[in-house]
């Protein structure tokens, strides 16, 4: 099972330097309210930081078009903010990552995604995020069943409540496209712990020998 990786919510050179040289495939920085908040020019300066190979993902909850605008003037490789946001046109070179909130009513609000042809060789461009129910940074599990109806129709990012001593058995019942995390990996509130980044990376790319099993 090959699934890709993005850590979510960094915020300083060390924790981003452990999540590049781990192998995640793509990095977020938060331009939300949230203790892993950044500003606009601590997220640029970061994103300069960010080897060549890895996506780089400005992160919103529900985003005004203005936010999203002036995150689109740092040159990111994508946008993530929820469904409903305001947003404007992109790019060809810009993708978006819209987020769904998991609930009850997450298979009639996911018809709502925009249509996407097959995911990118590489990344995450064509894919969606699947957050718990209270959105980001939360640490809430998204519901399992619900989360693997939708992987089976469109790639997922499974999010929410991730961390390296769970993240295997969720990729095994999901089996989503990519996973994210950010409190999963923390020391303390906003905190990243390298070791914990580096080994929720590993736990991942561990599963890569594993055969795909057929649903039982």
């Amino acid at each position: 099972m090959s699934v890709r990786v993005k850590i979510c919510g960094l915020c300083d050179e060390r924790a981003l330097a452990a999540a590049c040289e781990a192998g995640a495939d793509a990095v977020g920085f938060v331009l939300a309210p949230s203790p892993r908040r950044v500003s606009l020019a601590r997220a640029a300066e970061l994103m300069t930081r960010v080897p060549v190979g890895i996506e780089r993902v400005l992160v919103f909850a529900r985003a005004t078009r203005a936010e999203l605008e002036d995150a689109l003037a740092l040159a990111p490789d994508a946008l993530q903010a929820e469904l409903d946001s305001d947003w404007p046109e992109l790019s060809a070179r810009v993708f978006a990552l819209p987020v769904l909130r998991d609930g009850a009513d997450l298979a009639a609000r996911a018809e709502r995604l925009p249509r996407a042809g097959a995911p990118a060789a590489h990344g995450l461009r064509g894919a969606f995020v699947l957050d718990g129910p209270l959105g980001g940074g939360r640490g809430l599990l998204a519901d399992e069943s619900r989360a693997r109806a939708l992987a089976a129709r469109r790639a997922l990012v499974l999010a929410g409540g991730l961390d390296p001593d769970n993240v295997a058995a969720r990729i095994r019942s999901v089996r989503p496209f990519a996973v994210d995390t950010s409190s999963g990996v923390e020391s303390a509130r906003g905190v990243k712990d390298p070791e914990r980044v580096r080994a929720f990376v590993r736990a991942v790319r561990a599963l890569a020998e594993e055969p795909l099993e057929s649903p039982s």
